[in-house]
């Protein structure tokens, strides 16, 4: 088991708890069950299976049949790849909570980020991009986070393996899986894909990475990236709505944006922030990240050769404030630590 932390800055935290316990009173069990119950969960494990067929989960569209273990960009085959499970106590507060978050990181990526701070596992280049596991056995690694006591179940990079957790949760849900789950990912997510996600994801944690598709295109292969990540954030917003937290302050349904400030304004933050107040409202939640660190390719690449300088965290500052995004989280600037984890040791998130 692996523990790590994060330390945020709470940011005028606004949650209504009044509504949230009045949620829970209706809602004892997440939605998933009643769609496995229903038959509706196996239904949809089955059209998604036909996807990987013609594999078009991601905004990639590679239309390559994954049952035979042919790759796409995303270099996954039909299995997904699991490249480790923890107990996470790092993420926001409310998804951590006091008990943690029941981590899943997923192998491979569908971004190609020069800046990756996960690249030892998610790049073409890493080492340690995990194995693939059987369906049966991603179930195993839900029940036993969930046997642990974690608050939720929590899919990191899940965008290029929809189809196959969709099939894990099936299994686990059966099998006494019944804590929420997480979707948590780069933002790069296909409108279709997620509709088969509707009444199955619990909390979406979604990155904004950009606001500009010259950038996201040079630093991420993704030159669609802006499209595909607003429409997949309000398509997200639409089947969770803002965020709920139970009367201990932990989530259980809901919408959390995650944007890292970049250097040289190249998330182009304020652009997005706006989106955000008009598209979504400025009840939206939002964690602000001031974690960049020149890791992976991009000393390669001078504008993002450095680490994000005071003066630039406290203008995105100035924007949520003035926008008036109230609800989330900050990072605390730092000048000397950086997040960076090494998945090559034990405790990969643990500084020494």
């Amino acid at each position: 088991m692996i523990i790590y932390e994060i330390i945020y800055h709470i940011y005028l935290y606004k949650l209504n708890l009044l509504s949230a316990m009045t949620s829970e009173k209706k809602k004892d069990r997440p939605h998933y069950i009643d769609l496995l119950e229903s038959g509706e969960l196996h239904n949809r494990s089955l059209l998604m299976e036909d996807i990987l067929r013609d594999c078009t989960l991601c905004p990639r569209d590679c239309h390559i049949d994954r049952t035979k273990d042919r790759e796409g960009f995303c270099r996954s085959g039909d299995l997904p790849i699991v490249s480790g499970y923890c107990v996470h106590y790092g993420e926001e507060p409310v998804i951590s909570g006091t008990k943690g978050s029941g981590t899943i990181f997923f192998g491979n990526c569908n971004l190609r980020c020069v800046f990756c701070q996960n690249h030892q596992i998610s790049q073409p280049a890493g080492t340690l991009n995990g194995d693939a596991v059987s369906h049966e056995r991603l179930a195993e690694i839900m029940l036993k986070l969930q046997e642990m006591g974690c608050h939720n179940i929590n899919f990191v990079s899940p965008s290029h393996f929809v189809a196959q957790i969709v099939k894990g949760i099936e299994i686990a849900a059966s099998k006494g899986l019944c804590i929420p789950l997480v979707y948590n990912s780069n933002g790069y997510d296909a409108l279709p894909t997620l509709k088969y996600l509707d009444g199955v994801i619990d909390i979406y944690l979604p990155d904004i990475k950009y606001a500009d598709d010259r950038y996201a295109s040079t630093y991420s292969k993704a030159k669609d990236y802006v499209r595909h990540s607003r429409a997949a954030i309000l398509e997200m917003k639409r089947q969770v709505g803002d965020l709920v937290v139970d009367s201990s302050g932990v989530a259980i349904k809901g919408l959390i944006i995650r944007h890292l400030v970049l250097p040289n304004d190249l998330a182009d933050s304020e652009e997005s922030l706006m989106f955000i107040k008009e598209e979504l409202g400025r009840e939206t939640v939002i964690s602000v990240m001031s974690q960049y660190f020149p890791t992976h390719k991009a000393v390669r690449y001078p504008l993002l050769s450095r680490p994000i300088r005071e003066r630039e965290y406290e203008k995105v500052l100035e924007w949520l404030e003035r926008f008036g995004l109230e609800n989330g989280w900050i990072q605390d600037y730092s000048s000397k630590d950086y997040y960076c984890p090494d998945f090559e040791k034990d405790h990969p998130f643990v500084t020494d």
